[in-house]
């Protein structure tokens, strides 16, 4: 079984025409959910479903997918599905999203040329706002499929210009109705750019994720006085700026203790601070800081949250400032199925493509599907790491690497036979 790389490209360059901007370096597009960009990059993936003989299905909040059912098919089967999204951030690049979505519909027209007869029907998916660049935080679409989130109350976010989803939908003329659920999957793939350089440095064109990581994200806040910056002396100050460093310090030191003692893949980041009054010649007398905290370990996360905590406990007794500490957002690690990921080296195998086993440090809409059913990562080699940038890249021979190995796990889990 093989895939047409030049097909492969040919789709995901015509999506990058989509959305398009002015670059400097690389081939860059933003496309957000429910925008004119959004509308053409929908309709184009909808033709190419149609014209591979998929039915195609819009649901409530936008999901799009495309099922084959060959006569080999027990129509009543748990089906497998396999596919990524197509939205972008801001001046993103043209693999984030897009090689997942069309890795899997070149995987379903490899299938059909090379003769593979399925048991279970195959579903090919783009989930909506996957990035949560306009509605709500990201992984919108899955959320929504796996029930996490109500179609109803999807809907009735808004933007910052108070459009709602549901109005924003329409005006693009995807507003389905019903419901893709993936709790009615057997199994799910999803092909994704890496967005690191672990297989760029091993030289190797797939990777199979083991786990994708937790995170946690944190807001801290120092309360200190805001005065006169040439007229307060030194030792009369509660400085929150000042304090505020060395939290930050405090978080990058933890995690750097526990990449050395428990977990190489533990990573600690205080990445947003408001300061006020942020004026040059007044004492800062207020800090909130955003904290993110990510591992596939998520003791290790408990440990960097825990070290945050006790940084602010000693800041209050060392330095006069009072604090506050929330912890709105927790997600644990998401461990892959073994037996899927089993097929993904299997295909690799059969197809003398190298493969190799790693971790996701970046979240994914598999996150949200592993919950609910079998569920499995790929990840193609990223160029230098540069994702969510003009300069993203992905060689396209990696890209056709990937995609053969998809289409054989999928193959694998649908229970097709070749002919061929």
């Amino acid at each position: 079984m093989h895939v047409d790389a030049a097909r492969l490209r040919a789709d995901i360059e015509a999506n990058a025409e989509f959305g398009d901007i002015d670059a400097e370096e690389g081939h860059g597009r933003t496309v957000l959910c429910g925008t004119e960009a959004n509308r053409q990059a929908r309709e184009y993936f909808v033709e190419r479903l149609e014209d591979a003989g998929l039915a195609v299905e819009i649901d409530a909040v936008g999901n799009v997918s495309g099922t084959w059912t060959p006569d080999s098919t027990d129509e009543n089967a748990a089906p497998v599905a396999f596919g990524s999204h197509l939205d972008s951030v801001p001046e993103g690049g043209i693999f984030d999203g897009p090689l997942g979505v069309y890795a899997a519909l070149e995987g379903v027209r490899a299938m059909q040329e090379a003769g593979v007869d399925p048991e279970r029907p195959v579903v090919v998916v783009s989930f909506t706002e996957e990035e949560g660049q306009r509605f709500a935080d990201g992984l919108l679409g899955s959320s929504v499929s796996v029930g996490v989130r109500s179609v109803e109350e999807a809907l009735a976010l808004e933007d910052e210009d108070g459009t709602t989803l549901e109005d924003a939908l329409a005006d693009v003329g995807f507003r389905g109705e019903g419901l893709l659920d993936a709790n009615e999957w057997d199994a799910w793939y999803e092909l994704h750019i890496e967005q690191d350089t672990q297989l760029e440095r091993a030289d190797v064109p797939v990777g199979v994720v083991t786990t994708i990581t937790g995170i946690t994200h944190c807001e801290a806040t120092i309360l200190g006085e805001a005065n006169h910056a040439g007229a307060t002396p030194m030792d009369e100050r509660t400085d929150a700026l000042a304090a505020a460093a060395e939290f930050v310090l405090d978080v990058e030191r933890t995690a750097n203790d526990v990449v050395d003692d428990s977990s190489d893949s533990a990573v600690g980041t205080v990445g947003s601070l408001n300061v006020s009054p942020n004026a040059t010649n007044v004492v800062p007398g207020r800090v909130e800081m955003g904290i993110d905290v990510r591992d596939v370990v998520y003791e290790s996360m408990e440990t960097i949250v825990g070290a945050a905590r006790e940084s602010l406990n000693r800041l209050e007794a060392e330095r006069g400032v009072d604090t506050a500490f929330e912890r709105p957002f927790d997600l644990e690690p998401t461990p892959m199925a073994d037996r899927l990921r089993e097929a993904a080296h299997s295909a690799g195998s059969d197809a003398g493509i190298e493969t190799i086993d790693m971790h996701s440090g970046a979240a994914h809409d598999t996150m949200h599907v592993a919950d609910v059913t079998d569920a499995a990562l790929l990840f193609a080699p990223s160029r230098d790491g540069i994702s969510h940038n003009p300069r993203e890249w992905t060689d396209w021979d990696d890209c056709a690497a990937a995609a053969r190995v998809l289409a054989g796990a999928v193959a694998d889990a649908a229970g097709g036979d070749s002919n061929m």
